[in-house]
């Protein structure tokens, strides 16, 4: 586990040497946790309500141009700055707790999208919609053959976390995790004929919460939603990003949102001329 501490040590980080909520170990040694209760139903009751009304007055925002519309009907980016239940729910510190050891006192929201599935409307493994991912990474990439040394805590840049705005039943096809995997360095296998993965002979872990837990995920552990089942009444969350300080927001697109004159654009003219001064193409935390 790492501090910011600031003063006289200058701000770097440092081994910390307290007490941490289990949900930060085993974020550490797992890839995944998932905290109950943290949100109030009061608290999810608002949230909800002002995530429902994001949805139903705001068009979807589309941010790859040639991509079908339907791939972004169930998402609205950047939802602290329309919500001011989700912009509380960012600093809410039963999240922030389980976060900060790890990424440090000062770590930021890099994403914060919400999320509406409808219900019996999945991406299936066969269409290859749904795929095993990570959402970054990996950190450390490294050939198969050269195992972690677990006498130093492997290293996590971000964090996702899934505030759940209504309870996750097995049909609704919850986020399932491949425990251990973020410390392999390597991206997710080919599945087999079932579309299952596993690592070190661990296979998926499915956490099922209620309205008010919360889901953590390292960036770089193994994961996708489950496949759904006949009772799917679609989910219902508020998912947030948090990245170490040294991490750029990505809350807008580059293209929107950078440090870039008019001047030197103009003058950027191949791909990488535009993304060596900072303006990338949409990626996975573009929200």
């Amino acid at each position: 586990m790492i501090t910011r501490t600031f003063g006289n040590r200058g701000g770097y980080l440092h081994v910390l040497d307290a007490e941490v909520p289990a949900a930060s170990s085993a974020l550490q040694a797992d890839g995944f946790a998932m905290v109950e209760g943290v949100f109030s139903a009061e608290q999810v009751a608002v949230l909800a309500a002002e995530l429902n009304d994001l949805f139903d007055s705001t068009q979807p925002d589309v941010r790859v141009a040639d991509a079908p519309k339907d791939d972004y009907v169930d998402f609205r980016y950047g939802a602290f700055n329309h919500s001011p239940a989700a912009q509380a729910a960012l600093g809410h510190r039963g999240v922030l707790d389980v976060v900060e050891p790890l990424l440090g006192e000062d770590c930021h929201a890099i994403s914060n999208t919400a999320w509406r599935n409808r219900a019996f409307h999945t991406r299936s493994m066969s269409e290859g919609r749904n795929p095993w991912h990570i959402d970054a990474g990996p950190h450390v990439p490294r050939p198969a053959d050269v195992p972690w040394d677990d006498r130093i805590p492997y290293p996590v840049f971000a964090i996702g976390c899934h505030i759940l705005l209504r309870d996750a039943s097995v049909d609704s096809g919850p986020t399932g995790f491949i425990p251990r995997s973020h410390t392999s360095g390597r991206i997710p296998p080919k599945p087999d004929e079932h579309g299952m993965i596993s690592y070190q002979g661990a296979g998926p872990a499915v956490p099922l919460g209620q309205a008010g837990d919360v889901v953590f995920f390292v960036s770089d552990v193994w994961h996708r939603r489950m496949p759904t089942g006949p009772g799917d009444d679609g989910r219902f969350f508020l998912q947030v990003h948090y990245g170490r300080r040294d991490i750029a927001q990505r809350v807008r697109p580059t293209g929107v949102v950078n440090h870039v004159s008019e001047q030197a654009r103009e003058r950027a003219v191949t791909a990488r001329d535009k993304t060596v001064i900072g303006l990338h193409l949409p990626g996975f935390y573009d929200g």
